[in-house]
């Protein structure tokens, strides 16, 4: 099972030195596609509607049902126009403006390719960047991001790159596993977003890496 190292809470003292600065995944992190891909797929009638509205649900029902090149195929609709129907998850957007608010520096940091596998070519890059203006990351008023402070980068490696390059000291990520690569910088505090509870399963190998379930959850060890 996961250990739940707990890290000490971030005062907003050290964050306003600047000592503190996150990085944050985007798909499945800010973004919650749950919905997205469950309309989709009952739309191309892939899924019986009874499926839950579990992105890891009606992937499992395609693969369990030899549809692995339609799931490849959804998540280039899923994470191209479909994004603009996606919902951040509960609590980011005060995540984001609890940080602006005490001065910690974030980033968001990607790894996402360029166009879709499968299905119709379009920007994922482009997408995103709309899905970010629409929702008011990038509004003065709201979050303030800048796109100077927005990478999508074109694969895990150069992510990890970027990761070191931004001096993150913590990195939120919903992926174990990307979390636990070798590459991984040591300087840098993993964190995964597990709003599914994989950190209780007794099946996972064992992690040094915190686990928190909600963005409000995230905020509290934060602020």
């Amino acid at each position: 099972m996961y250990i739940n190292i707990l890290l000490p809470p971030i005062s907003i003292m050290a964050a306003q030195k600047d000592d503190i600065i996150i990085g944050v995944d985007f798909d499945n992190t800010i973004v919650c596609y749950d919905k997205v891909f469950h309309s989709i797929a009952v739309k191309k009638g892939c899924i019986p509607i009874n499926v839950p509205q579990a992105k890891e649900e009606v992937r499992n029902y395609l693969r369990e049902h030899g549809k692995e090149e339609i799931w490849v195929e959804l998540q280039g609709m899923a994470y191209g126009p479909e994004i603009l129907n996606a919902k951040p998850f509960d609590g980011v957007m005060d995540f984001f403006m609890d940080c602006k608010k005490h001065k910690i520096i974030v980033y968001i940091i990607s790894h996402k390719t360029l166009y879709p596998f499968l299905g119709l070519k379009h920007s994922l890059h482009e997408y995103a960047q709309l899905w970010l203006e629409r929702q008011g990351f990038y509004n003065s008023k709201k979050i303030g991001l800048t796109k100077d402070e927005v990478f999508f980068e074109l694969t895990k490696e150069e992510k990890l790159k970027r990761i070191i390059k931004q001096g993150c000291t913590h990195f939120v990520d919903d992926l174990p596993e990307f979390l636990s690569e070798k590459g991984f910088p040591k300087q840098t505090s993993p964190i995964l977003f597990d709003p599914n509870g994989k950190c209780k399963s007794p099946n996972k190998n064992t992690n040094n890496f915190e686990c928190v379930s909600s963005w409000n959850e995230m905020s509290k060890k934060i602020i």
